[in-house]
């Protein structure tokens, strides 16, 4: 049996480096926003026959140096060009000057992201991220409820908590570092990403608390806990493992064959995804040794 509460210490402090540098990154890089977040223009350009390559169009536009320029091929030989402005001159030049290659184009729609309604959207983002957990612990702790020995129910929301909060803040942080330095930007798939990495990791930490909580209600009250959590642990670990390694290699696959439009999610999923799992096994049910050798501790 691999003493996994054992290393507990180390654990702690590489989340602790890691989550204090994504921090750090947070506040002096902060994150570089799409036109989800901060306003701009949406543009639907259909083509007669194939649709050009994204470089062509993109050097084509280049001397315009528009910002958060995306390009997305769409249906019917369509091409969703995507950029940070709601200046109608800047709309209007940037059809002339696809429309002076491709005579045969048509501007299918242009539609405008005001960056108010942005600004609207990116603090209902936030809300939804702080109420999906707050609604997870209090979930955990009701579901636990009849688990009392040695460490209360609500222990186990918040032991689960901090793991998320853990897993989302070393995500941010990530992408936090791949703005500044290679310009990436987050836009609504990136708040996706992370609600979903919060029900992942939410998930693969309930099945070591169920095991744990079925273990404790058979062994007998003399067993200590770190030896249950031990034990618990041990008997989820190849499935914990198994189940985040099939989802890895499934985001991989998307990652690297993938359009622009999916391929940073896929990303956001994989680093979310990989440290849910280490913090399900190493954070999440250490917290509840911890929690319960500080109370023996005060209690001499």
């Amino acid at each position: 049996m691999i003493n996994i509460v054992g290393k507990t210490k180390y654990a702690y402090i590489f989340s602790v480096i890691v989550t204090v540098l994504s921090i750090l990154s947070l506040f002096f890089w902060g994150l570089k926003y799409d036109i989800d977040f901060t306003g701009g223009t949406r543009m639907v350009i259909k083509f007669a026959n194939e649709i050009p390559a994204k470089d062509e169009i993109t050097g084509l536009l280049s001397e315009m140096n528009l910002n958060s320029l995306t390009l997305q091929n769409s249906e019917n030989n369509s091409m969703v060009v995507r950029y940070a402005s709601e200046d109608d001159k800047t709309n209007v030049d940037v059809w002339a000057k696809i429309n002076e290659k491709y005579t045969d184009a048509t501007q299918s729609s242009v539609d405008f992201f005001n960056s108010s309604v942005s600004g609207e959207l990116k603090s209902k983002s936030i809300n939804a991220l702080v109420l999906a957990i707050m609604a997870i612990m209090a979930y955990i702790a009701w579901a636990f409820r009849k688990v009392s020995r040695p460490v209360e129910s609500w222990k186990y929301g918040a032991g689960a908590v901090i793991a998320l909060a853990h897993d989302i803040l070393i995500t941010t942080g990530v992408f936090s570092l791949l703005g500044h330095f290679y310009g990436i930007e987050i836009g609504i798939p990136f708040i996706a990403a992370l609600l979903t990495i919060l029900g992942f990791s939410v998930h693969d930490t309930i099945v070591v608390y169920d095991r744990t909580r079925e273990n404790l209600l058979r062994s007998s009250s003399k067993t200590p806990f770190p030896e249950v959590v031990n034990q618990s642990l041990n008997e989820t670990l190849v499935r914990s493992i198994n189940t985040s390694l099939t989802v890895i290699i499934t985001l991989l696959a998307m990652y690297i064959f993938g359009g622009v439009s999916i391929k940073y999610f896929a990303l956001a999923l994989l680093v979310g995804v990989g440290f849910g799992t280490y913090s399900s096994i190493f954070i999440a049910t250490a917290l509840l040794v911890t929690s319960y050798e500080l109370t023996l501790k005060y209690k001499k």
